[in-house]
């Protein structure tokens, strides 16, 4: 999650730099992209945009630039989020523009105001609380402690270790939850041969556990978050679990089923366990520990209570954000190096879809959607799209470009079921090594090929198509 577009996964597997000039090219390109749509049509005499204003038509090219740039990753993603702000105030909230009134000099702050949303602190506080976590190696310390007691057999090993990221994950970054657990199983790794069939499934069982776990929680990924933000509080910390929950362990038992007939069966390899050998302690680190403990089930159970306590899962945010700040576990440097390019990004992918609703565009949109297309054909053709494209780019961009279009072409409906969908697809794309932080972390190892990842990916995309139904199920 903290690192989340497929040059900095490439990066991870040490196949790429970034090249400026090929950047500005690219950038350049994505430009004429956007200004071929909206003025190209106009040239060449077609009505295409009839009922369409100025305001929409700036906000249709800054959308269509945006989604080049997060394609091509001629730029890093959160600078494309950056690019976005910027321009939907230099464009559109600029007074007596193309969309801001004469003499309204506060128009663009609409498009910033995102930055301060409940959704941001929401995920500011997972953030924080994350970082807790591995600083103290409260994460690692659990980990061992789980793995030493349970995994007794290969078949054990492997579902405890994707057990434990998959529940890790639902609440840290999925890229640090790999790292950390490619880092607790290194022992058991080191002592496997080189081709080891075991070593594979295990590796690969902390990439799907850490792709997949994310789902479940609106803070485990941000697709999660911007999702969230699009359903303005209809969706709370409870309520997303009940609906993304199952479905993500459906696709994780999928998955370990799939490595255990693949890696496990018949393998009769017995690795030596010892795991929790590397976490350090002395006095401060315990006592950080346990405050940190306290802090985690306290927050959680907040979340898990919001409908009882009536207090909302951001507002319960910043209970880690000041006790662990005051306690002393966070400093300043702690919160220097928090994950700001992903709540940037966020934002970015927030902003872009307020210009979308206010400049008209969104019911631009909507008008094209044929009559008899209803929301779960909406939902099926945007899920298929967001598996295609967060194969391919970063899942945060995919699920900020395709989540306010697709909410657009609800109309009057409720667009939870094709929103969740989409966040839930953009997720579950992992079938190539660049396609998710955590799969190129595992294929750092040099434990897997490219092609040990097709088969897990390509099946989390066929059973899609049971989770579509089920969301169905929940939110009619």
């Amino acid at each position: 999650m903290f690192m989340d577009t497929r040059a900095q996964a490439r990066r991870l597997l040490g196949s790429f730099e970034r090249d400026e000039r090929k950047g500005m090219a690219k950038t350049a390109a994505c430009l004429l992209l956007a200004l071929s749509v909206v003025f190209l049509p106009g040239l060449l005499g077609t009505d295409v945009f009839s009922g369409l204003g100025e305001g929409g038509k700036a906000a249709l090219g800054i959308m269509v630039f945006a989604a080049a740039l997060w394609v091509t990753e001629a730029m890093p993603a959160f600078a494309v989020a950056l690019l976005v702000i910027g321009l939907q105030i230099a464009i559109l909230g600029n007074p007596g523009g193309v969309w801001a009134a004469e003499g309204d000099t506060k128009a663009w702050t609409t498009f910033v105001q995102p930055w301060s949303s409940p959704t941001m602190w929401l995920f500011l506080g997972g953030f924080v609380l994350a970082h807790a976590c591995s600083k103290t190696q409260l994460d690692k310390w659990l980990a061992g402690m789980v793995l030493g007691r349970f995994a007794t057999s290969p078949a054990k090993l492997v579902a405890s270790v994707m057990a434990i990221t998959f529940v890790f994950s639902m609440f840290m970054s999925n890229t640090a939850t790999a790292a950390m657990m490619i880092a607790v199983t290194a022992p058991v790794l080191a002592g496997l041969p080189k081709d080891s069939r075991l070593a594979k499934g295990l590796v690969l069982a902390v990439a799907a556990g850490a792709n997949l776990g994310g789902i479940g929680t609106i803070i485990g990924t941000p697709p999660n978050a911007i999702a969230a933000g699009e359903l303005q509080g209809r969706v709370d910390f409870v309520k997303w679990m009940m609906i993304a929950l199952p479905p993500a362990l459906i696709l994780a038992t999928a998955v370990y089923f799939l490595i255990w007939r693949i890696y496990i069966h018949g393998s009769g390899e017995e690795p030596k366990i010892n795991l929790d050998s590397s976490v350090q302690s002395n006095a401060r680190l315990k006592r950080h520990r346990i405050t940190v403990m306290i802090v985690f089930t306290i927050t959680v159970a907040m979340w898990m209570s919001e409908s009882l306590t009536g207090i909302s899962s951001p507002v319960v945010s910043f209970i880690p954000i000041v006790a662990l700040a005051v306690s002393g576990v966070i400093g300043a440097k702690d919160m220097r190096v928090l994950p700001w390019d992903v709540l940037l990004l966020l934002a970015g992918g927030l902003s872009l879809g307020v210009g979308v609703e206010v400049t008209g565009l969104a019911e631009w949109f909507a008008s094209l959607v044929p009559g008899n297309l209803g929301i779960v054909s909406i939902a099926v053709v945007f899920s298929i799209l967001g598996l295609f494209l967060s194969n391919l780019m970063s899942n945060t961009a995919a699920a900020a470009l395709l989540i306010p279009l697709a909410a657009s072409l609800t109309g009057d409906a409720d667009s939870t079921l094709v929103t969740v969908s989409i966040a839930i697809s953009c997720s579950a794309a992992m079938a190539l090594p660049i396609s998710t932080p955590p799969n190129a972390i595992a294929h750092g190892t040099e434990r897997l090929s490219s092609k040990d990842f097709l088969m897990p990916g390509l099946l989390v995309a066929a059973c899609m198509a049971l989770v579509l139904p089920w969301l169905a199920l929940v939110l009619k």
